[in-house]
C-alpha cells in the first residue's frame, strides 16, 4: 500500500473524538476519511457500502453494539478489512487480530501516532489481502500486433471452465476487447460505476458476461470517455474485483502511461507479451529496464513468446539474453484459427481446444491454476 491512498472510516459515538481524528488527519494527503459512523449497528454496512482500507472502532460505544462486538462484525464480514480499537488507560484492550482487533490506539494521542498506526495497519493487511485467494494477472507488451488481447481473451476462458473469472479491458481509449467481441456500443463500462461508493451490485449490473461464462469489464465505447477513468477509480475497482473472483485478467495498451502502471502495480504477475519481432524484443527490454527501476521483483514477471514457431531468423536463447531472462511460456501460431475465432467473437480454446494454440495457452493457465492453490486461502465468501 505504500504510496497509496489509504481509506479510513470512524465509528465514534463521541463527536469532540471524531472531530480530534479530522483535524490531525487534514494536514497530510496519504489518509482519506471517508465518514464517521455515529453508531455500532450501522458499521458493518457502512464498511460494505465504503470499502475503507482501516476503520477505526471505539471500544465505549454506546447502544445496543458495543466496540468490540462491531470490530468481531467487521472481521467476518470483511476480513481484508484493518480495525484499530481507539480506548482510553482505564479500558484497557489488547490486540487479537482474530475477534477483529488488528492494534490499538490510546487517549491522548498525536497525529504523528494517529497517522503511524493506520499507515501500519493498512499496510499490514494490504499485503495480507494480495495473498487472499484471488490473482491479478496483467498481460502486457510495449508494442502492438503482439497478440496480447487475444491471448487474454482465450487465457480467462480458459481459467473460466474451473474459476470464477473477471477480465478487465484496460485499454480505456480503444477498447480492444470490445471490438474483438463485437460487444454492443450501449453495454455498460468502468464509466459507469460510481466515482467513490463501489458495491458488488454495481458490479454485477456493468460487467458484461461473455458466452463462455467469464463476466468482462469494458473500457468506454468512445476514445474521449477514457479520460472521465481516473487512476483512484481503477485501483478501487481492482481492490473490489480481487475480493470477487478468484481470477482477474487484464489486458492492458501499449504504453507505459499512469493507468497502465496501475494496473501492472495491482498484479500480482504481469504476463509479458512478446514475437520474434525485433521492435517487439527492444520495447520488451527498455520496459524491464523501467521495472526494475520501480522495484518490481523478477518474480512478479514472466514472459510469454506468442507465434513461437515463427521465428523470423532469431534464436529463442537470443531472445532470452537479450531480456536477461528466460521465456516461461510459448504459443504456437495458427492463423487462420485465430482469424475466424476472432472474428465470430468466440474464443478458440473452447471451439478448438485441441489445436496446439489452444494447448499453449491451457497450459498458462494451468500454470496460473497451480500458482492459485499455493496462495492462502480466501478470507471471504465468493
Amino acid at each position: 500500500m505504500a504510496g497509496e491512498q489509504i481509506r479510513l472510516l470512524v465509528v465514534e459515538d463521541v463527536p469532540q473524538v471524531a472531530s480530534h481524528v479530522r483535524s490531525l488527519l487534514q494536514a497530510q494527503s496519504q489518509i482519506k476519511m471517508l465518514d464517521v459512523v455515529t453508531s455500532g449497528d450501522r458499521a458493518v454496512g457502512s464498511v460494505a457500502e465504503l470499502r475503507p482500507d482501516v476503520v477505526i472502532v471505539d471500544a465505549l460505544l454506546q447502544g445496543r453494539v458495543s466496540g468490540q462486538q462491531v470490530a468481531e462484525q467487521i472481521r467476518r464480514a470483511d476480513p481484508q478489512v484493518g480495525v484499530i480499537m481507539l480506548t482510553v488507560p482505564q479500558n484497557p484492550v489488547r490486540e487479537d487480530t482474530e475477534r477483529g482487533i488488528d492494534a490499538v490506539l490510546k487517549m491522548p494521542f498525536t497525529g504523528f501516532d494517529l497517522t503511524t498506526l493506520i499507515r501500519k495497519v493498512g499496510e499490514t493487511r494490504a499485503v495480507e489481502s494480495a495473498r487472499a485467494g484471488s490473482l491479478v494477472v496483467t498481460l502486457f507488451s510495449p508494442k502492438g500486433g503482439v497478440g496480447r488481447t487475444t491471448l487474454a481473451y482465450n487465457l480467462a476462458v480458459a481459467l473460466g471452465k474451473e474459476h470464477r473469472v473477471c477480465l478487465v479491458d484496460g485499454s480505456l481509449q480503444f477498447s480492444d476487447l470490445r471490438g474483438l467481441l463485437r460487444v454492443p456500443a450501449v453495454a455498460p463500462s468502468i464509466v459507469n460505476l460510481p466515482t467513490d461508493r463501489i458495491k458488488e451490485s454495481d458490479l454485477t449490473d456493468v460487467a458484461w458476461r461473455d458466452p463462455s461464462g467469464i463476466d468482462i469489464l469494458l473500457a468506454p465505447p468512445r476514445v474521449e470517455m477514457a479520460e472521465m477513468v481516473t487512476t483512484r477509480d481503477i485501483e478501487k475497482v481492482l481492490s473490489l474485483l480481487r475480493q470477487l473472483y478468484e481470477f482477474v485478467i487484464i489486458d492492458t495498451r501499449a504504453a507505459l502511461s499512469d493507468d497502465v502502471l496501475v494496473f501492472l502495480d495491482s498484479a500480482d504477475l504481469i504476463l509479458q507479451v512478446l514475437t520474434y519481432d525485433s521492435m517487439a524484443i527492444r520495447s520488451l527490454t527498455m520496459a524491464a529496464e523501467t521495472f526494475k527501476a520501480i522495484g518490481y521483483p523478477p518474480s512478479k514477471l514472466a514472459t510469454i513468446l506468442n507465434r513461437s514457431d515463427a521465428s523470423g531468423g532469431f534464436d529463442k536463447a537470443d531472445v532470452e539474453q537479450a531480456l536477461g531472462a528466460a521465456i516461461d511460456f510459448e504459443v504456437v501460431s495458427d492463423g487462420r484459427l485465430v482469424l475466424s475465432s476472432n472474428n465470430e467473437g468466440l474464443a478458440f480454446v473452447a471451439s478448438n481446444p485441441e489445436a496446439p494454440i489452444s494447448q499453449g495457452v491451457l497450459r498458462v493457465a494451468e500454470s496460473l491454476a497451480t500458482q492459485l492453490k499455493g496462495r492462502t486461502p480466501a478470507l471471504v465468501n465468493r
